[in-house]
């Protein structure tokens, strides 16, 4: 029974954000197709962050009308909503309307906001789900909320990649060989010349330019539909145990008062007093410090402002100067190595406050070091040096290793308290995304800090 509830808990867990991660991964099939252009990934930016206004409501909620909202019922409202959102994308992604004058795709651009609502309501609804499940099922949620990245990325890998094929025409232009012009004379003043049709020269012009792949975005969102139902399937059965567990919880406390009563009741003769003793007694919540309680939130917001805002938005110019290869093995490593971190926690003691720390200041420090690749960009340290490629790639993926391992470490210190902290653990996530993101678009799209590498004509210093 204990596997089977790790194995739901996995299910669950990706299901927090295969949706979005999904579009993040499809996004090479769609640019070209959709009027958005290269400009959709920024729309997709500013749209998840505006649906933080689930959690934001949420949050308010639990805040000044406490208990009068149960996660339950909003977990399967979002996974339903996710789910049907999901199959409307296969069959809406590429309709379009004039909005002001200008085609937009707005059935995709409405249907990523409903995901991104569903998502990011995610952080504040499974991880207060989890304090009705003993407290080290927890690493097993973080270990699937790793997958959510791996799932669709397998995906995208199995559909390919999307190749641009051109069936190439011709079109006539005059020759300039003057031997054979047959004729030529002067009409108003223009020279009019008659050329051999043996001559003429053909331009060849790229036309009906397609992209082809192993199975099409339809297909792909089909699956991602089947994978969120996956999801919405896995946590009915979690909840089957969840009342289990309760139940069985409750049997305990009740005998455990019973007995206790007997004690007091034998206790006024001085009978039976030593087998009392011995009763097990329940294990009270751990007692923070407001200093503690509020280390343990800014780190949740800080690791996740730098995972899932900051870095994000520069990894190419951290990434692309040295190299195609280094940009594709520091995001497809650094995707595999977050679930293997999940996993891998689960066998690993926890972590004191004190080392908690200093491992964030790790990851910290290799973060520091990519963002100050990408501020050098077009000419970061070692450009063109294999010792180069090898040390981005391995900053990337021990950054995002390090920052996974103190997301887990920080949900098992808060699920030890209540409910309540595990929702706020929640909104921690989502304040901290959204700060990073916020942060890096103007630096990144209207300050134009970094620079690409691409189209540059400089020679960078040996």
């Amino acid at each position: 029974m204990s596997l089977f509830t790790h194995l739901l808990l996995c299910i669950f867990g990706s299901g927090s954000w295969v949706a979005i991660n999904g579009l993040w991964v499809e996004l090479p099939h769609l640019v070209p197709k959709l009027p958005e252009g290269w400009n959709l990934p920024s729309y997709l930016t500013v749209i998840i962050q505006l649906a933080n206004v689930g959690p934001l409501l949420i949050t308010l909620l639990h805040r000044f009308r406490p208990g009068c909202l149960s996660e339950i019922p909003v977990i399967y409202a979002v996974l339903t909503l996710g789910t049907i959102a999901c199959l409307l994308f296969a069959f809406l992604w590429e309709k379009t309307s004039v909005v002001a004058g200008v085609s937009h795709s707005t059935a995709f651009l409405v249907l990523t906001f409903i995901l991104a609502l569903v998502d990011c309501t995610s952080s504040v609804t499974f991880l207060p789900f989890m304090a009705r499940l003993p407290a080290h099922y927890i690493k097993t949620l973080y270990f699937g909320e790793g997958l959510s990245g791996l799932l669709p990325a397998l995906v995208a890998l199995a559909q390919g990649s999307a190749t641009q094929t051109c069936t190439n025409i011709t079109s006539g232009s005059i020759t300039t060989q003057s031997p054979n012009i047959t004729k030529a004379f002067f009409t108003h003043g223009v020279l009019n010349l008659t050329v051999s049709p043996d001559h003429i020269a053909r331009a060849p012009q790229s036309q009906n330019c397609h992209l082809s792949a192993n199975f099409s975005p339809f297909v792909y969102f089909i699956l991602l539909s089947i994978l969120m139902a996956i999801c919405l399937a896995s946590f009915f059965g979690l909840t089957r145990i969840a009342k289990q567990w309760e139940l069985s919880e409750d049997h305990l406390v009740n005998q455990v008062d019973l007995r206790s009563f007997t004690f007091q009741e034998d206790s006024a003769d001085g009978s039976n007093r030593d087998s009392a003793m011995s009763l097990p007694e329940e294990k009270g919540a751990p007692v923070w410090s407001r200093v503690q309680l509020a280390f343990l939130y800014i780190v949740v917001a800080f690791v996740n402002s730098l995972t899932n805002g900051v870095l994000p938005s520069i990894q190419a110019y951290s990434c692309m100067p040295y190299g195609s290869l280094a940009y594709h093995l520091c995001s497809v490593l650094g995707t595999i190595s977050h679930p293997l971190v999940y996993f891998l926690t689960i066998f690993l003691p926890e972590t004191s406050l004190l080392w908690l720390g200093v491992i964030t200041a790790v990851g910290t420090g290799f973060g520091a070091y990519n963002i100050a690749m990408a501020v050098l960009s077009p000419c970061p340290l070692l450009k063109g040096s294999h010792w180069g490629e090898a040390i981005i790639v391995i900053s990337w993926v021990l950054f995002g290793s390090i920052m996974s391992y103190v997301k887990v470490m920080t949900g098992v210190h808060l699920r030890k308290m209540n409910h309540s902290a595990l929702l706020w653990c929640g909104a921690a996530i989502q304040m901290g995304s959204t700060f990073g993101a916020v942060l890096m678009f103007p630096l990144v799209n209207i300050l134009h800090l970094f620079k690409s590498a691409s189209g540059i004509g400089l020679q960078c210093p040996s």
